[in-house]
């Protein structure tokens, strides 16, 4: 068992859940948070090993967080996943959808959890009890699978939008600032999946002049 799984079972086990966000960073695209609840009590040692790979999905191949986001889905109690559009985002400002995508990702679950923990964050007016968890996503095997399956359903989104704006490459860079994503904006200009309210000082930065 791995020392994410140790930790969540130390602070009671029962239902744990944790929630993460995947495309905070972005220059375009979604931001998708995703909250997982795994019941330990049902969990066996099975299941932990099938479950041993969890990491911070930063950390992780993306063939591994492939393989693991269905594993994630077959072991958790518990999944769901919350989105906010660039559009969203440029209306209602980054850190207001991030901490609102969060809290509403942790509500969908049922039953609610014993424990909860969200990486990096408390969220204001969240109806579950939580914890803020610094580096969660290292720290808790409920916080990992949730960068996980944020992570997997945000690439697999940004994947489908590179087939119909293929001019930006989303499929290699899935919206993040890459020196090859600002190059293509500084060819092609911004589409509306491109975050301008939330990026204009990044835009600037890079003379764009969104």
């Amino acid at each position: 068992m791995n020392e994410r799984f140790a930790f969540d079972l130390e602070r009671g086990g029962g239902l744990v859940a944790g929630a993460d966000e995947a495309g905070r960073g972005c220059l375009a695209g979604p931001l998708v948070a995703a909250a997982v609840c795994f019941d330990y009590a049902a969990l066996i040692d099975t299941d932990f090993d099938a479950l041993e790979r969890l990491n911070d999905s930063k950390r992780l191949t993306r063939e591994t967080r492939e393989a693991l986001y269905d594993v994630v889905i077959a072991h958790a109690r518990r999944v769901a996943v919350v989105a906010f559009s660039s559009a969203s985002i440029d209306e209602r400002g980054l850190h207001r959808c991030n901490l609102r995508a969060l809290g509403a990702a942790l509500e969908c679950l049922e039953p609610r959890p014993d424990r909860a923990f969200v990486d990096g964050f408390a969220v204001p007016d969240c109806t579950v009890p939580h914890e803020a968890l610094i580096g969660g996503d290292t720290r808790s095997a409920a916080v990992a699978a949730a960068s996980v399956i944020a992570k997997v359903t945000r690439d697999r989104v940004m994947l489908r939008l590179d087939e119909q704006y293929p001019a930006y490459g989303f499929a290699r860079h899935v919206g993040y600032a890459t020196a090859r994503h600002q190059e293509m904006i500084t060819l092609h200009g911004v589409c509306h999946l491109h975050r301008r309210s939330f990026d204009a000082v990044s835009y600037r930065q890079l003379g764009l002049g969104v």
